[in-house]
C-alpha cells in the first residue's frame, strides 16, 4: 500500500512542527480524495526518536534496524512532507543529519513538500536558503509552495496559514498522482554488482 511520510524534526511535545506536518498530510489526503484517488497511509517519523541512532550511524557507519526501517520508509514513499523548526537561520541538526545520512538517490524524483516553523516570519527565509538547496541536491521533486508557520500564524491569524497548507497539499497530491516516484530498492534491484562486472 502506498504511503506518505511526514518527517518532522520538532523537539517539543507537542511540537508545532509535528502539528504542521499533520495538517499538510490531511490537506494532501483531502486533495487526493477530491481527485478520486485512493488515500495512502500516512506514516510519521519524529526525528527526535531517532537521535541516538542517527548519532551512532554518523560515527559507526552502521545503521540500526530502527534507522534502516526509517530510511526504507522514505525510499518507498509516494510523497514526503519534511518539516523542521528554524534554528540560527537554518534547519535544526537532526533534520540535516537525517537527510545527510540517506543513501544517495533515495529522494530522486520523489515528491516533497517543504515546511518550517519559527518564532517570527523573518525565519521563513530558511526554507529558500537552507532547505531548497538541500532537496535540489538530493534531486527531489519539490512542490512549488513551501509552508512556513510563525508563532503568530496559529490562532486568530490562521486563515492565511490554512490557505498555504491547502495549496501545498493540493500540489503534493498532484505530484503524487502525475509524477509517481520509483521505490528506491526497485530502482537498483537489477543493477549488477561490481564483482559481476569484472567477471568474478
Amino acid at each position: 500500500m502506498s504511503h506518505l511520510v511526514v518527517i518532522t524534526a520538532g523537539m517539543g511535545s507537542p511540537s508545532s512542527s509535528r502539528l504542521l506536518g499533520d495538517r499538510l498530510a490531511d490537506a494532501t489526503l483531502t486533495a487526493l480524495g477530491a481527485a478520486g484517488q485512493q488515500a495512502p497511509e500516512v506514516r510519521v517519523l519524529e526525528l527526535r526518536d531517532l537521535a541516538v541512532e542517527l548519532a551512532t550511524y554518523y560515527t559507526s557507519h552502521v545503521p540500526s534496524t530502527k534507522l534502516q526501517e526509517a530510511f526504507d520508509l522514505v525510499g518507498t514513499a509516494s510523497g514526503v512532507i519534511a518539516v523542521s523548526p528554524v534554528l540560527n537561520a537554518g534547519v535544526n541538526g537532526l533534520f540535516k543529519l537525517f537527510f545527510d545520512l540517506l543513501d544517495e538517490g533515495v529522494l530522486k524524483g520523489r515528491p516533497v513538500v517543504l515546511a518550517a516553523t519559527g518564532g517570527t516570519a523573518r525565519h521563513s527565509l530558511a526554507i529558500d536558503q537552507a532547505m531548497l538547496p538541500l532537496f535540489f541536491y538530493l534531486k527531489a521533486t519539490v512542490a512549488p509552495t513551501a509552508v512556513f508557520a510563525a508563532t503568530e500564524d496559529w490562532g486568530s491569524a490562521e486563515a492565511g496559514l490554512v490557505r498555504r497548507i491547502e495549496q501545498a497539499g493540493a500540489e503534493l497530491a498532484e505530484l503524487v498522482t502525475t509524477r509517481p516516484a520509483t521505490d528506491y530498492a526497485d530502482e537498483f534491484a537489477n543493477v549488477p554488482d561490481f564483482a559481476s562486472l569484472l567477471g568474478n
